[in-house]
């Protein structure tokens, strides 16, 4: 495992951002429970996607799909036969690889140099049984990727909003891969929650060639514009053999994540009519779109931009990350989020909490603070330790009450990044923050 995977596992576990699944019973491979930490992160991220993306926008309305979806769905989608990893087994331990992590020209097993078997297709849909009765249970499917809620729902959209084309349907929940190989922390899992754009455009070479370097900026931007390093992101675009079965044309969006390794973020497609013209074909519904503009019919193509939201969990916990050196031989582990991304906008502390003035006032403030941030009240050990456990989780601003606070209505505020420390007014805290972290 790469060694920042490794810091921020430990760091994920150690203040609750995420924790191995069913741990008390051995775990169960490929599942992630999210801490108190990790859930307020993963919120902000799913809520700034949202914003951006939606509530920011005119040409985009939202949707929430079932998870459980009528089994022809998938066979319509291809997901039946073609949503496949090629997998080699060892002959002599029998574990199983992906072929595209161990190369195509890999010669032994990693673990114990045995000989591979021919590369099979291994199908990554996960099975699921409903029904009460044994025997006459009904087989189908937890879905696979969260895109075909928005398809079998356009004539729905057409009917019931006022959309014309080129508009989008966003769309943010879980999906369920069977993985052969999950790792690498919640990377590669085997249920995973993913936030998408599906945007409809006329079915037009170079209007979707605009409309794919448009949404390759757009979220770009919107990583960059949440804290991650520039330099850490790069497109990287499909070979043809290496495409999914829907795509004309796909590009990741990669992070850096050492100087050898880039991993994918997310990826920005052009899917064409597969989607809209395989449901049409099989539901015998009609998908098409009346354009009055043109005075045609036609079948919309698609463009759609998918990113993890685990993933991006992860990357932006790699790009906070910070071990910095201080005077004597001090030190501090440092997690620079976004404000907009922190767990907690802000902790409030006592000087002392044996001095029930203090607490009091400090009471007093946190209290009116959380009615508008998300905020932690510390008042445990020495105020240095305090800080420095807000520094390791990403908590922007702390606020310290001191026996001057008593006397001139006023507090110190440190900033995480430069610990610098500044004098506000009680009156004015709210303000200050507001200008800071919203």
């Amino acid at each position: 495992m790469n060694n920042i995977f490794e810091k921020i596992t430990s760091l994920a576990k150690r203040r609750g951002f995420i924790y191995p699944g069913s741990e008390i019973y051995g775990g169960l491979a490929g599942t992630w429970d999210y801490g108190p930490l990790g859930v307020e992160l993963k919120r902000n991220i799913k809520e700034q996607f949202w914003n951006t993306m939606v509530y920011a926008r005119d040409d985009v309305v939202g949707v929430d799909a079932a998870i459980l979806m009528n089994p022809k769905v998938w066979e319509a989608s291809g997901h039946l036969k073609a949503f496949s990893d090629p997998l080699v087994e060892c002959k002599s331990c029998h574990k199983r690889f992906r072929l595209d992590e161990i190369g195509l020209e890999a010669k032994g097993c990693p673990e114990c140099s045995g000989e591979f078997t021919k590369p099979k297709a291994f199908n990554l849909m996960m099975e699921t049984h409903l029904g009460a009765v044994e025997g006459e249970k009904q087989k189908t499917y937890l879905r696979g990727e969260i895109t075909q809620g928005a398809h079998v729902n356009f004539k729905n959209i057409l009917a019931s909003n006022r959309v014309k084309i080129p508009f989008g349907v966003a769309q943010i929940g879980k999906a369920f891969r069977n993985e052969i190989t999950p790792g690498n922390f919640t990377f590669r899992s085997r249920e995973f929650e993913q936030m998408e754009l599906q945007f409809y455009i006329k079915p037009d070479k170079k209007e979707a060639e605009r409309q794919m370097k448009y949404w390759k900026e757009e979220r770009l931007k919107w990583y960059v514009s949440l804290g991650i390093s520039k330099k850490n992101l790069r497109f990287r675009e499909h070979e043809s053999e290496e495409r999914a079965h829907y795509a004309r044309e796909a590009w990741d969006v990669e992070y850096q994540v050492s100087d050898q390794e880039w991993k994918e973020l997310e990826g920005i497609h052009n899917r064409g009519d597969w989607d809209l013209r395989r449901h049409s074909e099989f539901s015998g519904e009609d998908l098409s779109y009346f354009d009055e503009e043109a005075n045609e019919r036609y079948i919309p193509w698609v463009i759609e931009t998918s990113g993890g939201v685990d993933r991006a969990v992860i990357f932006f916990l790699m790009d906070a990350y910070e071990e910095e050196k201080l005077k004597g031989n001090d030190e501090r582990i440092i997690l620079k989020l976004h404000p907009k991304l922190a767990p907690y906008k802000v902790a409030v502390f006592p000087l002392l909490a044996n001095k029930p003035e203090l607490v009091k006032l400090a009471r007093k403030i946190y209290e009116d603070l959380r009615k508008e941030f998300t905020a932690v009240w510390d008042d445990r050990g020495n105020i240095g330790k305090r800080y420095y456990s807000q520094d390791e989780i990403g908590t922007p601003y702390c606020i310290t009450v001191d026996f001057d606070s008593l006397e001139k209505k006023d507090v110190t505020v440190r900033d995480r990044d430069s610990m610098k420390q500044k004098r506000i007014e009680i009156s004015k805290l709210g303000s200050y923050l507001h200008g800071k972290i919203l």
